[in-house]
């Protein structure tokens, strides 16, 4: 799938969800599938993210796509065009922009009957994931409340809530395996709080960058998003509706402004991607939330540059000052 999508319908159709976005972004080449659709055709001021989507469909041989058609980035449309001619199967799913119940609901069905699911079937799986996505909001407290679990430990955690790296119980082992390990750890202090908004980073060391300051990453707000831990007692409909991402901006502001005050979050640092239309929600975010806001973009998958390094330390420095005054 290009992005998150009721994959209890995949679980329970039997197959193996897999995120592209994950598979492009961890890959040891990374900037090679960006490179690799140019050479094919793509332009340079496309998405990154969509020259990888479309990359590691066709190197790993993925024969089935669903393909978020609304809700997501606007040039999703032109990547299932080139990848339908390349023979991958396109299954569209479609978010309601103003979360309508029954254009939702219709979306589901469609998804369950083109994977020969009942939707009874795909509650199972929902009942299935509750205990998985709860042990998943446990590590986001040991996180923000504890000081137990650092800011990329978090991100990678919730990120994998997309498709559980393919196997919800491989996950869970894992995932088992890493909370063991942060009984031992000793809570890690810092003079400021900082929440990372906007979709996950291109950057391969922001958080360790910013860790190395003198801040603690304690909100990954889409990521956050992804184990929809916040809402594990609902139906699979409202569940999809609660997840903010794929909707209007104003219900991400809210669930801000809610970890802001719950997190004490001190500053707010704000992911763009190069040659995104949600580059534009920026100017809405910094006139609607009440905290010091940094914008930081990104392009292609690298280390972070100078000119950024700068402006992270500026601002942690800022921050740590405005604290102590």
């Amino acid at each position: 799938m290009t992005t998150t999508i009721p994959v209890e319908v995949i679980l329970a159709a039997g197959h193996e969800p897999v995120d592209l976005n994950n598979i492009f972004i961890t890959s040891p080449d990374a900037a090679g599938m960006v490179a690799q659709a140019e050479v094919d055709g793509y332009p340079r001021t496309a998405c990154a993210w969509i020259k990888g989507i479309y990359a590691a469909t066709l190197r790993e041989g993925i024969p089935t796509v669903i393909a978020v058609t609304q809700g997501d980035c606007a040039q999703t449309h032109a990547m299932i065009e080139t990848l339908s001619e390349e023979n991958v199967r396109i299954i569209p799913f479609a978010y309601p922009y103003d979360r309508d119940e029954e254009l939702l609901r219709v979306q589901i069905e469609r998804l369950c009957d083109h994977l020969g699911v009942s939707w009874a079937e795909a509650e199972t799986q929902r009942e299935r994931l509750r205990p998985l996505r709860a042990k998943v909001a446990e590590l986001d407290r040991l996180t923000w409340r504890d000081g137990l679990v650092n800011g990329r430990e978090n991100h990678y955690h919730q990120v994998s809530c997309s498709d559980f790296n393919g196997s919800p119980e491989r996950f869970e082992a894992e995932l088992d395996e890493f909370l063991a390990t942060t009984r031992g750890r000793t809570p890690r202090e810092s003079s400021v709080r900082i929440g990372i908004a906007g979709v996950p980073t291109i950057y391969s060391d922001l958080y360790e960058f910013i860790e190395g300051l003198d801040a603690r990453v304690v909100l990954n707000e889409i990521q956050r998003q992804f184990t929809m831990a916040d809402w594990v007692d609902c139906g699979l409909l409202e569940q999809y509706r609660r997840y903010t991402y794929p909707y209007q901006l104003a219900g991400r502001l809210a669930d801000i402004r809610r970890q802001i005050d719950l997190r004490g979050i001190d500053g707010l640092i704000h992911y763009t991607q190069a040659f995104c239309f949600r580059q534009i929600q920026d100017l809405l975010l910094k006139r609607h939330l009440d905290l010091p806001v940094l914008t930081i973009e990104g392009e292609g998958p690298a280390r972070l540059d100078a000119r950024t390094r700068l402006r992270l330390e500026a601002f942690v420095e800022t921050l740590v000052a405005r604290k102590r005054h």
